[in-house]
């Protein structure tokens, strides 16, 4: 534990404020671009976010990368999803073979797909393109105890940090964070309750597309979870340990090793989303690094975005996870770094500017 505790406190310490005088350059050189002004809205201020996160004040974006990670719950054993647990192995499988929505909008977006197992609940064979960093064979049930010891909670929060810094040395301009996993919107619900102190009945959505009668024992389940196992909101790890999942662990890790890099996140819907209020609890100067991908349809997403701080850039009405929503929204981000980089100033182009007034 010692060693899985320095790691996450040397993260924290080497995640920086933004680089002021890259988003100065960069916001000068959006003023003196061949447009009025603001004209490109929130493109601008996305390219002035990244100028900030990587310290160049025309920042490229040719390496994209989207991290999917996967485990199972022991919380499916209460009815909270509309799908059996052995599709989370049977998705990844899928993942692997290309098939997948997330395989489809990484190729039309130009990311490379990485999965990682980081707690299925069954052995997957050995595949090139799987990355095995299995902290345990699914969590615990929630509603009846802890998901995971403190020590495990560390460990995946540091296996998620050491795929990033491996996808780093083999090329990773920004990240894009993915999950599979049946269940995991259960706690995930868990957390921002625990985090935000919004009512479960807020928070908690349909998932997998659970009925009635599923929703409301989703919403027990996880009221029992806060009530047995009583989290700390303060502490980060806590959190997970006591409702968490090891994608979960593993995501939060993967973004504080991409800010403490100075990559930027975009961070996809509900899943991701809760991971990243994890790493945030840990290191709030993360905030910064968080770009929000879309708007989930699970109910409390918004809540969980307004806690982050983060406004999303699509809103598609989408559920579906897997990093789908991030890659959609990493090509506004790479657009942006292009306008920056790649558009005239009116100098160049020998354009008449707007006229003083």
């Amino acid at each position: 534990m010692k060693k899985g505790l320095v790691i996450i406190e040397e993260l924290i310490s080497n995640i920086k404020p933004l680089d002021s005088a890259a988003m100065r350059a960069a916001r000068l050189r959006q003023d003196i671009l061949t447009k009025p002004q603001g004209s490109l809205g929130r493109l601008e201020d996305l390219s002035i976010q990244i100028a900030g996160i990587t310290g160049k004040p025309t920042p490229r974006l040719e390496h994209k990368v989207v991290i999917v990670m996967a485990g199972d719950h022991g919380v499916v054993a209460e009815g909270v999803s509309a799908y059996p647990q052995e599709v989370t192995p049977q998705m990844v499988l899928n993942f692997l073979r290309g098939g997948a929505a997330i395989n489809v909008l990484a190729r039309h977006a130009g990311a490379r797909v990485v999965i990682v197992d980081m707690g299925v609940a069954s052995d997957l064979p050995a595949s090139p393109g799987l990355i095995v960093k299995k902290i345990a064979y699914g969590t615990g049930n929630i509603a009846r105890g802890p998901a995971m010891s403190r020590v495990k909670a560390v460990q995946a929060i540091e296996a998620g940090a050491t795929v990033v810094y491996e996808q780093i040395a083999a090329g990773l301009d920004i990240l894009a964070t993915g999950d599979m996993g049946i269940g995991n919107t259960t706690p995930s619900a868990a957390i921002a309750v625990a985090l935000t102190g919004q009512p479960v009945e807020e928070i908690t959505g349909r998932g997998t597309g659970v009925d009635d009668a599923g929703w409301q024992r989703k919403i027990e389940a996880i009221r029992g979870a806060l009530e047995i196992n009583q989290p700390d909101p303060q502490d980060g790890v806590d959190v997970l340990a006591k409702l968490g999942g090891f994608e979960i662990g593993g995501l939060a890790g993967a973004i504080l090793a991409a800010a403490a890099n100075r990559r930027p996140v975009v961070v996809d819907g509900f899943i991701s989303t809760a991971a990243a209020m994890i790493a945030v609890r840990l290191a709030p100067p993360v905030r910064d690094y968080l770009i929000a991908a879309h708007t989930s349809q699970e109910y409390g997403h918004h809540a969980m975005m307004t806690w982050l701080g983060v406004s999303p850039l699509l809103d598609l009405k989408m559920r579906l996870g897997e990093g789908t929503g991030a890659v959609l929204a990493m090509s506004l981000v790479e657009a942006a770094c292009k306008t920056l980089a790649e558009m005239a100033t009116f100098g160049e182009a020998g354009v008449s500017e707007k006229d003083a007034q």
